[in-house]
């Protein structure tokens, strides 16, 4: 009877704390960097945190932030458990988040990157020709829409920072980029090459042109605090990585899917900066 007592008492310990029971019932916030404006960005996310529930059993509720400060100081203070952001603010964050996969696109795979806008009545046509113009880029703490350029202005001899003038759009949109060089407030803009038509609905057709693609990065991270238990990292890694290229989850958030991804993967970005 004691034999039986005792295997019934590691059954039941067993089963109070597997990985499913551990998760069931958890709570998560889930969020991205706001490069888009709140509806797009809600459109992209709500998808995946109700495939995350249905997946891991918990509750993962999909949040916004109105720029990137706020995200970035959401992940870092706890608020946001489950981010998805670009390589800089990656980093940026990484003492308090880890990777857990990165985006893979159909153009690109792993990487990504920026590139130059400009109005086709401008003179602007070489790196050179950038020098003491003004320019609006997403952020300083935008990929694609600030580091892919900066990197590909240095390696022609000009420090962006230091030879430009250069102003930050409302509330980091890439839309706000593309309208300003639009209507002409800014000489060029900055913005991440898969962000090119996203403003289209507001500007005259043919009133931006490419002037170049620039600089090529490791792709965005899906991130996760590092204080979170490890079964539930687990499984929010697998469901990620399960997820099929024709889901709507990936549809919605407008890549082709995921690898598995370690911090080191992101160290280029951190020697750069």
């Amino acid at each position: 009877m004691k034999k039986i007592n005792v295997s019934l008492c590691f059954l039941l310990c067993w089963i109070f704390i597997s990985p499913a029971n551990c998760i069931a019932g958890d709570k998560y916030k889930l969020s991205m960097l706001p490069r888009y404006y709140p509806k797009k960005i809600k459109e992209m996310i709500v998808p995946l945190a109700e495939y995350l529930s249905k997946e891991i059993g918990a509750t993962i509720t999909a949040v916004l932030t109105k720029d990137f400060t706020e995200y970035e100081n959401q992940l870092k203070n706890g608020e946001i458990e489950i981010g998805f952001e670009n390589p800089l603010v990656y980093t940026k964050v990484s003492q308090k988040h880890e990777v857990l996969a990165m985006a893979i696109q159909e153009k690109g795979g792993n990487q990504f990157r920026g590139i130059i806008i400009t109005r086709p009545d401008s003179n602007i046509q070489l790196f050179s020709d950038l020098r003491h113009k003004k320019i609006i880029i997403v952020g300083k703490t935008s990929a694609g829409g600030f580091l892919s350029q900066k990197l590909s202005l240095a390696k022609n001899g000009i420090l962006v920072e230091k030879d430009c003038d250069i102003e930050e759009a409302a509330n980091n949109k890439q839309e706000n980029v593309i309208i300003s060089v639009s209507i002409g407030d800014a000489d060029a803009g900055f913005i991440r090459e898969s962000a090119l038509h996203i403003a289209d609905q507001y500007i005259q057709p043919g009133s931006v042109v490419v002037m170049t693609p620039c600089e090529w990065l490791p792709n965005w991270a899906i991130s996760v605090n590092r204080a979170m238990p490890g079964p539930v990292k687990a499984a929010i890694k697998s469901a990620i990585l399960a997820l099929d290229k024709n889901s709507p989850v990936l549809k919605a958030m407008h890549i082709a899917g995921f690898k598995s991804a370690v911090d080191s993967e992101y160290d280029i970005i951190r020697n750069i900066l």
